[in-house]
This record gives C-alpha cells, structure tokens and sequence, in this order.
C-alpha cells in the first residue's frame, strides 16, 4: 500500500503571515499618507521655482533686446504678473502669488514674492521688473 504525503501550511504559519503583514501595513500606512504632504510641499517649491526662473530668463530677453519679452512692471504687480510667464499664462490650479517685500526700484528691480500652493503650502521667488 502507497502512503499518501499531504503538504502544505498548518493553521498557525498561515495566522503567523497574516500577524506580519497587519504588523507591516501598520506601520507603512502613516508613512505613505505624510508622503503625501511632502509631494504638495515639493510641488509648490517646484513651480517656484519655475517662476524665478522664468522671470529671470524673460529679464535676460529684455537686456539683450530681444522683441519676445513680457513687460513686467514693478510694484505689487510683480509678483502676479510672473504667470504670464508661465506656460499657460496661468498659475496651476490652486496657486495663488503674493508681494512679499520690493527690495529695488526701476528696471532690473528683484521683488521678493511667495507662491501659496494646496493646503497652505508656500515658497518663495524673486520676479525682476523690466519696466
């Protein structure tokens, strides 16, 4: 007579891995949700970022004459008008753009601004005037 050989998990290793993952996942799970806040932080110094840059490369078409820069006038206006600049001519959705303080007046003025991103995220840039 041939004996039959069983195999496979008995009961308790089954339960152990099951102990483990809910271990695991309870502790991963907070960890991925503040990921999530880190992104929006990282996303508004991004498009600030963005925005300096493409102030800074717009005042450069200025200086060099070249007929493809944006006006950009000093003042509370600064800050706001960088958008213009912005692929899009817009911020994206749920920013917002601010006069922090002008540091310089007249042409090649630098103000600094804060881009108020979701939930209340902020970074700074620096728009030049060219007017």
């Amino acid at each position: 007579m041939l004996k039959k050989i069983q195999s496979g998990f008995t009961l308790i290793e089954l339960v152990l891995v099951i102990a483990v993952l809910g271990i695991l996942a309870a502790i991963a799970v907070p960890k991925f949700i503040d990921l999530s806040g880190d992104a929006q932080t990282a996303a508004t110094a991004s498009t600030a970022g963005a925005a300096s840059s493409a102030s800074e490369i717009n005042f450069g078409a200025f200086r060099v004459g070249h007929a493809g820069f944006t006006p950009m006038i000093g003042g509370t206006t600064t800050c706001d008008g960088v958008k213009a600049l912005m692929q899009g001519s817009a911020w994206p959705t749920g920013y917002t753009a601010s006069t922090t303080a002008t540091l310089t007046t007249g042409v090649g003025a630098t103000t600094a601004c804060t881009l108020t991103g979701p939930n209340s995220t902020t970074a700074t840039f620096t728009a030049i005037t060219t007017q």
